[in-house]
């Protein structure tokens, strides 16, 4: 992924987050031994390179979908044409019952339900990378949000 440059948004929003994490890289408590500025550093970097490649899925760039072997719409549709802002996927009500599926549903059947359903598109693996980056965009475009799980 080395290869793919961040949007600009993106890397402003990126050295935005890491000015903020800077004031907190000694409170890091997941685990029993505090991670290192650098390991803060190099998982933000991650998760950001993560953000841009679901960034391009989300808005229909074909050579990220097919660097990836994936065909997210037949219909002409990216992901963002329904939803502009990314807001309005609402990823902080998840899990929770979902309407159109008529079934308890995660994050990510929902995604492959808008995959399949509304873009003709074909089912993506629920633990492969472009779930991954989609799911890493999605969040990351709502991560003011508060969780409210089950909520509608």
């Amino acid at each position: 992924m080395a290869d793919i440059k961040p949007l600009s948004v993106l890397a402003a929003a990126g050295m935005a987050a890491l000015s903020i994490l800077s004031a907190d890289m000694e409170r890091a408590f997941a685990h029993k031994e505090p991670h290192t500025r650098d390991q803060l550093e190099a998982f933000h970097e991650v998760f950001m390179d993560q953000v841009t490649v679901g960034d391009l899925l989300f808005h229909g760039d074909p050579a990220t979908e097919e660097r990836l072997g994936v065909n997210l719409s037949n219909t002409g549709m990216a992901c963002a044409m329904c939803h502009p802002y990314t807001s309005d996927t609402h990823p902080h009500e998840f899990p929770k019952y979902q309407e159109q599926m008529a079934e308890f549903a995660t994050l990510r059947d929902m995604i492959n339900w808008c995959i399949e359903k509304p873009n003709e598109g074909e089912k993506i693996d629920p633990d492969g990378e472009a779930m991954k980056a989609l799911e890493s965009y999605i969040y990351w475009s709502n991560r003011h949000s508060k969780l409210d799980p089950g909520r509608h």
